[in-house]
Order: structure tokens, then sequence, then C-alpha cells
């Protein structure tokens, strides 16, 4: 699965990382990133979760999200 951050959109509300904290964490400023390797060892429902709880979809998942 391949998972971006817009971070232009990224308002930093800490939700993806709350949701799935193996997979996101918040870099120096308070933006969304990735965990190295988070993606390898996630499951697609954690990585959804994030992604759906995200309040301005900064988050995409490629690979195994279903079209909506």
């Amino acid at each position: 699965m391949k998972i971006s951050i817009d971070h232009r959109a990224c308002i930093g509300s800490g939700q993806c990382t709350l949701t799935a904290p193996t997979v996101f964490t918040q870099d120096d400023d308070g933006y969304a990133a990735l965990v190295s390797d988070g993606a390898r060892t996630a499951t697609l429902r954690q990585v959804t979760q994030a992604a759906l709880s995200c309040p301005v979809q900064a988050i995409a998942v490629k690979d195994g999200l279903p079209d909506a």
C-alpha cells in the first residue's frame, strides 16, 4: 500500500497520529509525517481509519482503499 500526505492541506490536527501511531507521526512543526517503515507493518484498516479521520482529507491511500 502507498500512503501519501498532502502537506499543503495538512492542518496538524493529529487525528492520524492518534488513530495509527505506528504509521503516522508529527514533524517538528506539528504536521503529519510518515513513520519510517510504518506502511509495511500497518493494516489496511488502520490506515483507512486514519485517512478517514483527517478533517481536511490530506491522506491518500493507494493499492487497497476501495473507491468511495
